[in-house]
């Protein structure tokens, strides 16, 4: 913000208007002129994006030289877009590779809530009955060795279940998401054969199984998963009201002490409280699979992907205080926006390690 400053003498005075004589004759007085105006954008994760349009209208509220936009183009997209420039935060389920961290050092990782996924299904003669699904049965369906909803591995888990003879309809993101990139970590972490020849990431080489399906964002994967019936697909939580809404049934997922669970602010906060404090200085983590026999393992941190380096000083200014604006426990990490998104806040000490990222932002 540029300033006006007045001087109490007369070739001042003179130049000051009526309403200003009072504050100059007292001395030096800072008159604000016109504020410069300064635009952020927001693209990627569409689970993470309905988080920032809960914020923008309050925040902007408080800060009229600011406007915000946003974009739900996933978090592969949202990571490229904050490298190259085109957007000032990139939204992401993932952090930076270590490939990407190596050749962009200038990005900061920036966790701003704690998110979880759930494991869908679209199996209209099931009931209200909630299907217990583990790594290894998921490795096999979305590896093509587990072909129908009444399996052996399947009915194994789910005894009491009135299992259809039916092909399975696995259906994965066609774009670089941060839920693929927790979906097969978890794959990853839980089962060695998927390690061994798949991996993960926001894209990985998915095997190619009989009667798969693709979509773009947690929206497509909803809108496919609801018109598709025997499929099955993983969603971020943000998106759990329109999951509820299109009568979709929700996995109980194993987690390593071999207990089924659901994601509740309870299981999320026990899995987090498991591995958060090994949070590095880059704060780089991955959250899933975490030991504990309450801890939901599909959990994550959510990211800003914000380069330190920005090519004007009001910019860092404002990405710097929205910023620290978002991860307050008074400001945005409140349970009035995180809630609507069924995510949960940062854990105290995190907020240290943010603000020395965010402080490298110029």
């Amino acid at each position: 913000m540029k300033n006006v400053y007045c001087r109490p003498n007369s070739a001042r005075l003179r130049s000051c208007s009526a309403l200003l004589v009072a504050g100059c004759l007292l001395g030096w007085f800072a008159v604000p002129a016109f504020a410069e105006q300064v635009h952020l954008s927001i693209a990627g994760s569409t689970l993470l994006i309905p988080l920032f349009k809960l914020w923008i209208p309050d925040y902007v509220a408080s800060n009229p030289t600011l406007t915000m936009t946003t974009e739900a183009i996933g978090s592969g997209a949202g990571i490229e877009a904050a490298i190259s420039g085109r957007a000032q935060i990139g939204a992401s389920d993932a952090y930076m590779s270590d490939e990407q961290a190596e050749q962009n050092p200038q990005i900061v990782n920036i966790p701003l809530a704690i998110a979880s996924q759930t494991v869908n299904y679209n199996l209209p003669d099931i009931g209200a009955s909630k299907l217990k699904l583990d790594g290894p049965t998921l490795a096999g369906i979305y590896s093509g060795a587990i072909r129908e909803w009444d399996s052996a591995p399947i009915k194994s888990l789910n005894k009491n279940a009135i299992l259809p003879h039916h092909l399975i309809i696995p259906v994965r993101r066609s774009d670089a998401s941060g839920d693929t990139f927790v979906f097969t970590q978890f794959l990853n972490f839980s089962t060695p054969s998927w390690e061994d020849k798949i991996g993960f990431g926001t894209t990985v080489a998915w095997p190619s199984v009989p009667g798969e399906m693709t979509a773009s964002g947690n929206e497509g994967v909803l809108q496919t998963l609801a018109a598709a019936r025997y499929a099955i697909s993983y969603i971020g939580i943000s998106f759990a009201g329109q999951v509820t809404k299109a009568g979709l049934g929700t996995a109980m997922i194993g987690n390593q002490s071999g207990k089924f669970l659901l994601p509740t602010p309870d299981t999320v906060s026990a899995a987090a409280s498991e591995l958060d404090h090994r949070t590095p200085p880059d704060e780089r983590l991955s959250l899933v699979f975490a030991p504990g026999d309450n801890s939901y393992p599909l959990i994550n941190y959510e990211y800003a992907v914000v380069s330190a380096h920005q090519p004007d000083p009001a910019v860092a200014k404002t990405l710097r205080d929205f910023l620290l604006w978002a991860i307050s426990p008074v400001g945005g990490n409140t349970r009035k926006y995180l809630d609507a998104v069924n995510f949960i806040p940062l854990p105290d000490f995190l907020r240290a390690l943010n603000e020395k990222q965010i402080a490298k932002l110029k």
